[in-house]
């Protein structure tokens, strides 16, 4: 496997009245992530990227971890740091951010 985890960040916009994740900031995630990872020397090993629609848009920003499958729903920016030390390295599930979908 050329990752060993891959996070996909939604990023789609949907009309009002809807909540959507790319007006929450979704596209705002993918870069925060990204200099994260940078910034730790984890970009060849962890894959970030912008996604449509992961269909939980009522608990957006929502993300997805793979190989895992673990959602996690109402991101913040202030989350970014915590879930890539306790997930993404440490493979500990952020459980305060995490959907049962």
């Amino acid at each position: 496997m050329k990752f060993q985890k891959h996070v996909f960040i939604c990023t789609n916009q949907k009309d009002a009245p809807k909540k959507s994740c790319g007006t929450e900031h979704g596209k705002a995630l993918v870069e925060a992530f990204k200099q994260e990872l940078t910034a730790r020397g984890l970009q060849k090993n962890i894959r970030t990227q912008g996604t449509g629609c992961l269909d939980a848009c009522g608990f957006g920003p929502t993300m997805v971890v793979y190989p895992e499958g673990t959602y996690y729903g109402n991101v913040q920016l202030s989350d970014v740091a915590e879930i890539v030390e306790k997930h993404l390295v440490g493979d500990e599930v952020v459980e305060r951010l995490k959907l049962d979908v």
